[in-house]
């Protein structure tokens, strides 16, 4: 008996040296995985790097960063203050909040920082678009895309986004089933897109199979950039390879259009720019291009869409004020055709009509203050994407920090939001009105960095405006004409990683408002 028990006590004698061993070498790699970064900071500045922590070694803080999604920057940002370091997806990383701080993140482009896209990102969206060009062809292809973007060109979209979202209400209330509404807005913002920014009319099977390509892509642009069978990157190049062959045919049909027409779409407003200012376009730019168009428009606008849907259901006082805001500009219901089960229409002339006037346009939409309030702020309190990486250009200073050279910087855009002074209320509460407000002030000292889901700077989203136009016009069409409510027993959780969307996708129950209902401002 007593020989055993001496083997059992060697085995745990010698297991307990081994766990020690293992602990001892664990915090020795700690201890030299932190002394590595706290040697990089620039000795030639005089300046603290920011407070944080570098995680583990190797993993850094990624494992928590996915465990604990939007959770983990603001128990950091509370820990640590707007500027804090963290080690992030194998690099460095400088995670930065506030209007002040992100002012200077986003006018040191091309003198600061750079943008920072993934190599998997590069790969997929191509070498001849907007996101990757830096410098000079940079300022070159946002001048083009400006007159895509300007306000003649959004006049031009405006009827055909009315028509497309109006179309679209309608079906939502004549299914009697549940819509999931995230679903259904990836599937009506990819095909608006489609039609407007690249001129391709698609049917429902057509837009269907073009829409789950489209997401493979996207849902792949952050893969590692490993080219191998069976991976994220491999399924990327395969369907950005898809979506190339479909659009082929239609940009060869676009570069024989006649050049005194007007052009009708995005894709064709490029073509005719870039040849106005001496320039000439490969197909594979082109191509390039068009898929820049659809990444840059289709997730985000889709989220927005989702959570417009959402909080207007959450605050039903806000859906009673545009009702009277639209009965005031006498914009009451003009449409009372019945869309049936499938989406079709009794004498449909168009993709996007059911062939009534449609009433709304920029001037319109400019006289509805009360709509553009809603949407800022669902924008304010829910924007699509949570920020934007960049990559120090050289070592620089911020609240007191050293930035290095080299280090990712991350300017973040909920944290800023949610933590603006400049709101009269709350800022984490729903309230339309801190825009409204006679003599509002929410820029603030740093300008215009208070509220930012369009980021800012150089590299501020071109298509901002359309986004507006498309929400606005969203919430006209809903609030006229429907009334909507949960199917499930309680609001779904949102998840904020790498989009705001939520959970089970929203699915909600839709019913048609009689003309009179609308009119008469029913209760919602």
């Amino acid at each position: 008996m007593l020989p055993w028990v001496l083997s059992c006590l060697s085995v745990l004698g010698a297991a307990g040296t081994a766990v020690l061993c293992a602990c001892l070498l664990l915090s020795l790699a700690q201890h030299l995985w932190t002394l590595r970064w706290t040697l990089s900071r620039d000795p030639a500045s005089s300046l603290p790097l920011p407070k944080g922590s570098m995680g583990w070694p190797f993993f850094g803080e990624t494992l928590h960063w996915l465990v604990q999604g939007s959770r983990f920057h603001s128990s950091r940002r509370e820990r640590y203050g707007p500027v804090f370091k963290t080690h992030l997806l194998g690099r460095p990383v400088v995670r930065v909040s506030g209007a002040e701080n992100v002012r200077t993140i986003l006018l040191g482009e091309h003198r600061l920082v750079r943008s920072q896209w993934p190599q998997s990102a590069h790969i997929l969206l191509g070498s001849h678009t907007l996101l990757g060009a830096v410098g000079e062809p940079h300022r070159q292809r946002r001048k083009v895309l400006a007159r895509v973007f300007s306000r003649s060109a959004l006049e031009r979209y405006v009827p055909r986004l009315q028509g497309a979202l109006r179309r679209e209400v309608r079906s939502w209330c004549a299914t009697g089933a549940p819509v999931v509404v995230y679903q259904a807005a990836k599937a009506l913002t990819f095909r608006m897109a489609a039609l407007i920014l690249l001129g391709l009319r698609l049917d429902e099977a057509q837009c269907a199979e073009l829409t789950r390509t489209f997401e493979q892509l996207v849902g792949n642009l952050f893969s590692l950039p490993l080219d191998v069978p069976f991976s994220g990157l491999r399924k990327g190049i395969r369907a950005r390879d898809q979506l190339y062959q479909h659009l082929e045919e239609a940009i060869a049909e676009k570069l024989l259009e006649d050049k005194a027409t007007e052009p009708g779409d995005a894709l064709a407003m490029i073509i005719r720019s870039t040849r106005e200012l001496g320039g000439e376009l490969s197909m594979q730019e082109l191509k390039e291009s068009a898929v820049e168009l659809l990444f840059a428009s289709f997730f985000t606008t889709a989220s927005a869409s989702t959570s417009l849907v959402l909080l207007l259901l959450q605050h039903p006082a806000a859906i009673a004020k545009i009702k009277q805001e639209l009965e005031v500009q006498g914009l009451e219901p003009a449409c009372s055709c019945v869309i049936g089960p499938t989406g079709g229409a009794a004498g449909l002339q168009s993709d996007w009509d059911c062939g009534c006037e449609l009433d709304l346009s920029l001037t319109v939409l400019s006289r509805l203050h009360y709509v553009d309030c809603v949407v800022k702020e669902v924008l304010r309190l829910l924007p699509p994407v949570s920020g934007g990486y960049r990559t120090a250009l050289c070592t620089f200073e911020l609240d007191g920090y050293q930035i290095p050279k080299g280090w990712s910087v991350m300017y973040s855009i909920r944290d800023t939001h949610e933590t603006a002074a400049v709101y009269r209320s709350p800022p984490e509460g729903f309230d339309p009105e801190r825009f409204c407000a006679a003599g509002d002030d929410t820029r603030g000292t740093a300008g215009r960095f208070h509220y930012i889901p369009f980021g800012g700077g150089a590299r501020s989203c071109l298509g901002q405006e359309l986004a507006q136009a498309v929400l606005q016009l969203l919430t006209v069409e809903l609030v006229r004409t429907a009334r909507w409510e949960l199917a499930t027993p309680a609001f779904p959780a949102m998840q904020t990683v790498p989009i705001v969307h939520p959970v089970d996708g929203l699915r909600l129950y839709f019913h048609r408002l009689a003309p009179a209902a609308a009119r008469d401002g029913a209760r919602h």
